[in-house]
Formats: C-alpha cells, sequence, structure tokens
C-alpha cells in the first residue's frame, strides 16, 4: 500500500528549507573548491526533472549545472563510451546534476539495442573502474535512482500525451518503455549487481508520491555531502549617486513592447 501523500502546506514548508540549506551548501563548496556530481536515473516518468528542478531553483547557474546531453553523434558513437561525459565533470568549486548519465548504455540503449551486446558488458566492467577514478580524485558522486509503478508511470504518460503544454516530454522511447517494463526491471536488476559499489552506492527514491521523493532526496543528499555553514558578507546597498542633469531621450524615438498585461487587467475588471 503506497504512502499517504503529504500535504501541500507541509511540503512547501519542508521544501523551502531544504532549498536553503541547499543554497548553503553550495557556498561551501564554492568556498572549499569541493566537486559534487549527482546522478539522477530512474523509470521515465519517475520525477526525475522535477526533482532535479526543484533542486536549483535557487542554486546559481554558474556554480550548479544541469547536465542533459542529447542523442550523440555519429563522431561520439566512435569515441570510448565514457569521453562524452567527462568534459561534463566539475571543476573546483562546481556541483553538476545530471539528468541521465553514462547509465543511457545499461538502461534505454541496452534495452532498445542502440549498443551491441560486447558494448553492453564493457560498460558494465569499465564503470564501477571509472567511478572509482572519479571518487580517488575528490569528486563526490552521488548516484539516485527514481521508482515508480507501472500503473502510476502509465497514468503520467496519458496526462503528458493529453497536455499539449507537457506533450514534448513523451518521447517515442518512453512511450515503447511501457511495452518493455520487464526488460527495463532486468536491466536495473543487472546495472545494480555490476554497479553498486561502496565508493559509490546506489539510492533509491520511491516517486508514486512525488513531494515525498523530492523531500527523502533532497534531505539524503545533503546529509551525504560534509558541507559547513560558511561565513558570508552582508551585501551592503551603497546610496544613490546625486543627478548630474542627465535627461533620458523622448520616449517616442524608442521602441516598447505592447502593453498586453493592461488589456488583461482591464478584460478582468479587478
Amino acid at each position: 500500500m503506497s504512502e499517504p501523500r503529504i500535504p501541500k502546506k507541509a511540503y512547501e514548508r519542508e521544501l523551502r528549507r531544504l532549498q536553503a540549506q541547499l543554497v548553503d551548501m553550495q557556498a561551501w563548496v564554492q568556498s572549499t573548491g569541493a566537486r559534487i556530481v549527482v546522478i539522477f536515473e530512474g523509470r521515465d516518468a519517475a520525477g526525475k526533472g522535477s526533482t532535479i528542478k526543484r533542486v536549483s531553483e535557487y542554486m546559481n547557474p554558474r556554480v550548479t549545472r544541469i547536465v542533459a546531453l542529447p542523442t550523440p553523434t555519429e563522431r561520439e558513437r566512435s569515441q570510448w563510451y565514457f569521453q562524452r561525459y567527462v568534459p561534463h565533470l566539475p571543476a573546483a568549486g562546481e556541483i553538476v546534476l545530471m539528468d541521465r548519465s553514462w547509465y543511457n548504455r545499461a538502461g534505454v540503449e541496452h534495452v532498445m539495442g542502440y549498443c551491441t551486446n560486447a558494448e553492453y558488458h564493457r560498460f558494465l566492467h569499465q564503470a564501477p573502474i571509472f567511478e572509482r577514478m572519479l571518487v580517488e580524485d575528490g569528486i563526490l558522486l552521488l548516484k539516485y535512482w527514481f521508482s515508480v509503478s507501472d500503473v502510476e508511470q502509465e497514468n503520467r504518460f496519458r496526462s503528458r500525451a493529453e497536455d499539449p503544454m507537457r506533450r514534448w516530454k513523451l518521447s517515442p522511447n518512453d512511450v515503447l518503455s511501457i511495452t518493455k517494463w520487464e526488460d527495463y526491471s532486468r536491466a536495473k536488476d543487472s546495472m545494480f549487481v555490476h554497479t553498486d559499489i561502496p565508493e559509490a552506492p546506489w539510492y533509491e527514491v520511491p516517486s508514486v508520491d512525488k513531494r515525498r521523493s523530492r523531500i527523502n532526496m533532497m534531505s539524503h543528499l545533503l546529509s551525504r555531502i560534509p558541507y559547513e555553514m560558511v561565513e558570508r558578507e552582508d551585501v551592503v546597498i551603497p546610496p544613490r549617486a546625486p543627478a548630474r542633469g542627465y535627461e533620458r531621450p523622448p520616449r517616442n524615438l524608442e521602441n516598447y513592447v505592447p502593453d498586453i498585461a493592461a488589456e488583461l487587467f482591464d478584460a478582468s475588471g479587478d
């Protein structure tokens, strides 16, 4: 039986508190030169993207980058598999949130036949080695798997298909994942067997209730980063300088966007 949904007010209050802590963590990352990679993987429509949005909402985009790579080019397909991901790894003082990652090879590429059997098994062998190298070099690597039931996934797919604003979220592979549910389950199980290593373990995030999954994931992330509060200088707003005779050019010499908002305001009568 699924857990009851978190009430909206309690969720928003806790979300705000966690987001404030994430901003504190980001300040520590900048101050210490730490490097963090957070991998978001899981079932299609399991809530990865919406969680990333909440995690990054108040973060500095110059410090916290979201990486969501497109389909590899022909040139990238000829490279060492991990090569296309290396340029996106963080430098000192940076956080990278990966909306899917090199684990595409263990999931969609394997299930949909986009890679060979040899490439798939080579990935399962090399991924733990690659990740140990990252951790050994000082990168803090966290891997989250978002899970959702088959019934809830189908409900979310149908909701997206009926909503023109969110229909773009449904790719052909997403739709086909319904027909390959067990194949993806087996692929995930095999992936965990080979890549759930002590240096970079997998953490599962049940996400039938998206509010609950966001709170749980963000709380866990904060608990795994050994950050401390960093003294930040107060921002002092200086007094405005006295006027020195500047005159603005006539407004009719400039182009303005039409005031559509005024028309809406007048039409509403409010």
